[in-house]
């Protein structure tokens, strides 16, 4: 069996970098205020990403996602943000129960 050094180069690089920043991450922590104007700034960048990524995902679907109709991908998010906020903002509720709808509803359609 031979073995692909490769794999283990992208593995040990990605690491490095996942890590380093994360340690760098640490370290600078102490001098952040969370509630200034910056970090407020990059807060709703991250929110506007996210959120034009879950249009996309919902308007302009890729791969299997496709074959669902489009009425039953909004019908879905409407649910899960609705369980979302009940459930105190659990993430894994929502989530979970989202691939569950979906195949459900997309199985009857």
């Amino acid at each position: 069996m031979e073995i692909n050094y490769s794999i283990f180069l992208v593995i040990t690089v990605t690491s490095l970098a996942t890590f380093l920043s994360r340690f760098l991450g640490a370290l600078t922590s102490e001098q952040l205020n969370a509630n200034s104007k910056i970090f407020h700034w990059f807060n709703c960048i991250a929110y506007s990403v996210l959120a034009a990524l879950l249009s996309r995902l919902i308007i302009f679907p890729a791969g299997i996602l496709s074959e669902s109709d489009i009425f039953i991908r909004f019908l879905v998010l409407v649910i899960c943000l609705t369980i979302f906020l009940f459930s105190k903002k659990n993430l894994v509720i929502p989530t979970i129960l989202s691939a569950v709808i979906l195949s459900f509803l997309s199985g009857i359609n």
